[in-house]
């Protein structure tokens, strides 16, 4: 069987490459394009030495290990003890996802249980030997699936740690009613009464439904908030006294109104800290403030400032 090193060494390269890239984008580190294709070339001469027999010694375990460090610190350098484990604790990790990502689209694409079983070899000792026959043109793509698949994963689960990382239990007393949420501290929200100045909070509607009149749900989520207060003339509401509308401007619209309510007290619970607030308004919204219902309020940073 004729083997062409020049293919080998750009496969491995392509390979190694990639896999430098993707640890790079893990650990938030800063990739030079030259730095990365030295590495990436270290790499894939190691595997072209390997299709010599009498330098099968550098298949150890001692050398990979070895070789796999000399990588990283000519793509990374060493920066400090923390700093290149942490590297190399990444480097590993993308190296697992992406066999594993070969191996799973090899055996997913395998047609029957005798194609799977004509790559299994019982051995002397009781083991199975697996061999494996896969182009390069196949390998490369699946590698790059999964470590797509790795890097959306990833990205989704450090938006979520973020998100996490901003969240408060609120409680709100309006009355006889309360109502508790996980809401985000947005640090961004600066939007006051210009009336009172007092900060505005917003919460989901929904979680006032009951306590709303019925037709307010869809009236809130299509911004038709004015009309609302209009048609309460002659209705009876319990809360009518504790109505404002509050302006604010939309992205890409003019001034709009959000209807709000003037709660009794507002407490926020956050990272062991209590903070209770009375000089505060609660917006309304018709929508969901978070598509994966992470949160259910928008609380503004002033309201986090003063602990109870």
């Amino acid at each position: 069987m004729a083997v062409y090193i020049d293919v080998v060494f750009l496969q491995e390269l392509l390979i190694d490459g990639g896999i430098l890239l993707t640890t790079a984008w893990v650990r938030h580190v800063r990739a030079n394009p030259w730095r990365v294709l030295a590495a990436a070339s270290i790499g894939a001469c190691y595997v072209v030495l390997m299709l010599f027999p009498p330098l099968s010694f550098m298949y150890t375990l001692a050398v990979k290990v070895a070789l796999s460090f000399l990588i990283l610190w000519v793509a990374f350098g060493f920066g400090s003890l923390q700093f290149f484990s942490r590297n190399v604790a990444a480097f590993y990790t993308v190296n697992f996802v992406a066999l594993g990502a070969v191996l799973g689209f090899h055996y997913l694409l395998m047609k029957g249980s005798a194609s799977v079983w004509k790559t299994m070899t019982l051995n002397g000792s009781g083991g199975v030997d697996i061999e494996m026959r896969m182009g390069a043109v196949y390998m490369l793509a699946a590698l790059s699936i999964g470590l797509y698949i790795y890097r959306a994963v990833w990205s989704q689960k450090r938006k979520a740690a973020q998100v996490q990382s901003h969240t408060a239990s609120v409680k709100v007393t309006i009355g006889e009613s309360v109502r508790s949420c996980i809401g985000l501290v947005d640090t961004g929200n600066q939007l006051y009464d210009p009336l009172s100045r007092s900060p505005v909070m917003v919460m989901e509607a929904a979680l006032w439904n009951d306590a709303l009149p019925a037709s307010w749900l869809e009236g809130i989520k299509h911004s038709q908030v004015d009309r609302l207060i209009a048609d309460l003339d002659g209705e009876t509401f319990e809360w009518r006294d504790r109505l404002r509308l509050v302006p604010y401007r939309g992205i890409n619209r003019g001034t709009q109104f959000m209807l709000a309510l003037r709660p009794d007290a507002v407490i926020v619970e956050r990272e062991g800290q209590v903070y209770e607030s009375r000089k505060v308004l609660v917006g309304l919204d018709g929508g969901k403030l978070a598509a994966d219902g992470a949160y259910q309020a928008i609380i503004h940073p002033s309201l986090v400032q003063q602990v109870q």
